[in-house]
């Protein structure tokens, strides 16, 4: 591997792995807040006790991303000189403001956390709601300087030399709000749905799924399914204003994705398939006709340019964007099936659904959001290569030339792998194994 493939894979790495961090920041809160208020409106002393343990969870989500986050720092100045050179100017307010709320976020927390008996339970509630707030917004600014790198706005560039620098114009670039709006509830939907996988995990190794002692379990699977299962349904139409936008701001990404080779009128909506990138042509694929002008146009008829229009060395890597895009639409849809089968059948019953079969669903579907969640990452950061700055700088020109980058990958894969089993084993202690004799296991009622 060249020290080019060491310097993006780590990046990729730390990525990879902060985003799990981030997602839990942005949609935690909101499971907590309505477990708090749930038990503000019934005073049932097991919806307090879901609250404070998903808070405590939260706290540990919340430092690990920490770490995570501050080596993402790092890794951008030190992998990556030429781009925070060039661009530092220009992303630098966003990434201001995302630590003014990561400051924010863990004052609120530390409220929430130690404040249960020494607010008022209003102002507690409050502090959550900060939290939740907090922590949306610090993950929106950090996607606004990643859409700034796909639409590089607000700048003269004179000569090669940046002029005329509009932070304001750079933060809410074109891709922001469309990229942005993805990014949050795809954050609902990967939680959601891995907090629903796990407590129903739980409720299937017990031989009776409604005995009290479950309670705890119970609870938390109706508010994770409430958020993750909206969310879900939400989606694909900011999926949809996604693809408009790519249309005319990043054409080669959308052919990338599916893997359109010639510029056409009633091109193909691709289902499945695998590029073929030498001979250009796409094989064993189901094609909609007509479905990718539509989707990027509103008009079936409409001309879609393919990806014979740029020459090789501009082209993404094909085959790992439309791999990529295709398991996050058919994660989507699969979380998007359980969510209509679990709303159905507790419309039905009027109840928490505990069909066995339907909690094996539930497990299935709880690792889906981060197979989405990643995948559609690939397909952000991939699919603008070879540019780092989308149209104006080459990756390979932004990397540092400082050699010998695979000790770096080699002690951050390590690092990585000890957070990540740390993490497993305090959530598992702090959260999800609860004595039956707290009021978590008590009676009462847990429906949704």
């Amino acid at each position: 591997m060249t020290d080019l493939l060491f310097a993006r894979s780590q990046m990729a790495m730390s990525l990879a792995f902060h985003i799990l961090f981030a997602v839990a920041g942005m949609a935690m809160p909101m499971l907590m807040v309505l477990a708090e208020a749930r038990w503000l409106k019934t005073g049932e002393p097991g919806w307090k006790e879901l609250a404070q343990r998903w808070a405590k969870g939260t706290a540990v989500l919340f430092a690990v991303g920490a770490v995570s986050g501050t080596v993402l720092s790092f890794e951008l100045g030190l992998l990556w000189p030429q781009f925070m050179q060039w661009a530092g100017g220009l992303i630098g307010m966003p990434f201001s403001l995302e630590g003014f709320a990561f400051f924010l976020e863990a004052i609120f927390l530390g409220i929430y956390l130690y404040g249960w008996e020494k607010v008022s339970p209003k102002l507690h509630l409050a502090a959550g709601i900060g939290v939740l707030i907090s922590g949306v917004s610090s993950a929106v600014f950090v996607v606004s300087a990643n859409a700034w790198m796909n639409t590089p706005t607000g700048f003269e560039l004179v000569d090669g030399v940046v002029t005329s620098i509009d932070p304001w114009a750079a933060m809410f670039n074109p891709a922001f709000p469309t990229q942005a709006l993805h990014m949050v509830l795809a954050a609902f939907v990967t939680v959601g749905f891995a907090v629903s996988g796990v407590h129903a995990w739980f409720l299937l190794k017990a031989p009776d799924a409604t005995a009290p002692a479950l309670g705890f379990h119970r609870r938390a699977l109706s508010i994770a399914m409430l958020v993750g299962g909206v969310a879900a349904f939400v989606q694909p139409l900011s999926g949809d204003l996604s693809a408009k936008h790519l249309a005319k701001a990043q054409p080669v990404k959308l052919a990338a994705m599916e893997a359109h080779w010639d510029t056409a009128t009633w091109a193909p909506l691709r289902i499945g398939g695998w590029p073929d990138e030498e001979a250009e042509v796409t094989r064993y694929s189901i094609d909609i006709p007509g479905g990718l002008s539509f989707l990027s146009h509103m008009d079936p008829r409409a001309e879609v340019a393919g990806l014979r229009e740029v020459p090789r060395e501009d082209r993404p890597p094909v085959t790992i964007v439309h791999v990529a895009f295709q398991l996050m639409v058919a994660a989507g849809f699969g979380m998007m099936a359980v969510a209509a089968l679990f709303g159905f059948r507790a419309w039905r019953t009027k109840a928490l659904p505990l069909d066995r079969w339907l909690l094996r669903l539930v497990v299935a579907s709880g690792p889906l959001g981060f197979i989405a969640l990643e995948a559609g990452w690939v397909v952000t950061e991939v699919g603008r290569q070879p540019w780092v700055i989308h149209g104006i700088m080459r990756t390979a020109d932004a990397v540092t030339p400082m050699p010998g980058l695979a000790v770096p990958f080699a002690a951050f894969t390590f690092l990585y792998i000890i957070l990540g089993v740390s993490v497993v084993v305090l959530l598992r202690r702090i959260v999800f194994l609860t004595d039956p004799r707290t009021p978590a296991a008590d009676g009462g009622s847990d429906h949704a």
